[in-house]
């Protein structure tokens, strides 16, 4: 089946469970006395908590959907559903309170039934969950420490809006309602236990152990792994996987990295890693022999899927590493494909692979276009950023029929893609991937 209908199917489905709830309101009539608004305000607090629950999916890394979807369309479309599913809810108790305010007495979490103050801690719950994920970076918060909150909080929400529906009793007493909510708690419950239990432990069964920590240029590093006690796995170039090291897979303390290495090496994996806070700036700190683990590989963005009569390379900074990938394999196979690489830089000194792209310039059929926004005196290449006119200067006549792999920060890959289609390129050919993912 081809990808693009899976994903049609896919995605059909999910929006089939998420107003299956409301669906099955229909059939019942609705109770003597129940104001109109009231059931538009249980309809969309039941849509709500649905689409709620079902944002246990995107980020489960499920190999269907993970190899399915690219990886940050999954999360920017979790944030986002998120963000619509806590105003799903927070209108459910709005309308109540507008058209019948004597409801308002059940935000006293003293005196209010249990029930009532399930509802109250889960929405306040959902706020707190979604303000933190919106505005972590604002609030400071490392990427550690909101990972765990987020997961907690998320297993705490769908715990106390479980209870609240259920006991409410009015629609849920209604057997239909009542199964399919039974059933979605369960649901949800098995891919808590997945994710959370299950998932490490299949990691805990295939160790790795750490090669190599390399410096490089730009404040970085790259880390080579080796399986230990197992063939690893095989991967295509471009593709992601989360890396845990110093911890057991359990911690939760995991992180996303693009693989940097060859996809033909078959006894090695390797990550290159820029030092940008939290984990990372301790990255240099990993000595040979440690132990880790990864979960992967997973995403899309790879040149095996997306084939063409050449390709266009466009990133930013360490969104190199996935590039890396891809011409590394190119290299091994001794694919002679035209391949033009537009790399943005703050310096000359911080081009991050700078001696191996230029090695790479003689095994392959490479341009480079480095792009500097801070040049070097008497500097006679690009600077700036890549914009329309740097595009249009440097790709060739077959620009249209060309594949584009963009990574970097998301202002660039916006600019980058709006450009592309101003100069005819369509948006099939144009795949991309952003590495702020959370």
């Amino acid at each position: 089946m081809k990808s693009s209908l899976r994903a049609t199917l896919w995605v059909v489905a999910y929006f089939a469970l998420v107003f299956a709830p409301v669906l099955l309101l229909f059939p019942q009539p609705r109770p003597e006395g129940r104001e109109f608004w009231r059931e538009v305000s249980v309809a969309l607090g039941f849509a709500g908590l649905s689409l709620m629950g079902l944002q246990f999916v995107p980020t489960a890394r499920l190999p269907f959907l993970a190899n399915v979807f690219p990886l940050d369309t999954l999360y920017s479309f979790h944030h986002r559903v998120s963000i619509t599913s806590m105003l799903l809810i927070l209108a459910h108790p709005l309308i109540l309170f507008i058209y019948n305010p004597f409801t308002l007495r059940l935000l006293n979490l003293l005196d209010a039934p249990l029930r009532a103050r399930a509802g109250t801690l889960a929405l306040l719950g959902l706020i707190a969950l979604v303000g933190t994920s919106v505005w972590r970076l604002r609030l400071r918060l490392s990427y550690e420490s909101w990972r765990v909150a987020h997961n907690v909080l998320a297993i705490g929400i769908a715990a106390l809006a479980m209870y609240h529906i259920l006991n409410v009793d009015w629609h849920t007493s209604v057997p239909r309602q009542r199964i399919f909510w039974i059933a979605w708690a369960i649901i949800w419950g098995g891919m808590a236990l997945f994710i959370r239990v299950i998932k490490p432990w299949m990691m805990l069964q295939r160790p790795w152990r750490v090669r190599e920590v390399r410096p490089e240029r730009g404040e970085s590093w790259t880390v080579a792994l080796e399986p230990d006690g197992h063939q690893g796995f095989r991967f295509l170039p471009g593709q992601v996987a989360w890396l845990t090291i110093r911890r057991s897979p359990f911690s939760i303390r995991e992180h996303p990295f693009s693989l940097a290495s060859s996809a033909m090496a078959s006894d090695h994996i390797a990550f290159t890693i820029r030092e940008l806070g939290d984990f990372t700036s301790t990255v240099g700190d990993i000595k040979p022999g440690e132990r880790a683990y990864v979960d992967g590989p997973y995403g899309t963005f790879d040149l095996d899927q997306h084939t063409g009569p050449g390709y266009v390379f466009i990133a930013g900074g360490i969104g190199s590493a996935p590039i890396m990938s891809m011409l590394r394999t190119m290299a091994d196979r001794g694919d002679d494909h035209a391949v033009i690489f537009f790399y943005g830089n703050r310096t000359w000194d911080s081009i991050i692979f700078r001696e191996e792209l230029d090695e790479l310039q003689g095994r392959l059929n490479l341009k480079m276009v480095h792009v500097l926004e801070d040049p070097p005196e008497g500097w006679e290449g690009e600077t700036g950023f890549v914009t329309r006119d740097m595009l249009d200067r440097h790709l060739p006549a077959d620009r249209r029929e060309r594949v584009y792999f963009i990574c970097g920060p998301i202002p660039m890959i916006v600019s980058v893609e709006r450009s592309l289609r101003a100069l005819g390129v369509p948006l099939s050919r144009i795949f991309s991937e952003q590495y702020e993912m959370a």
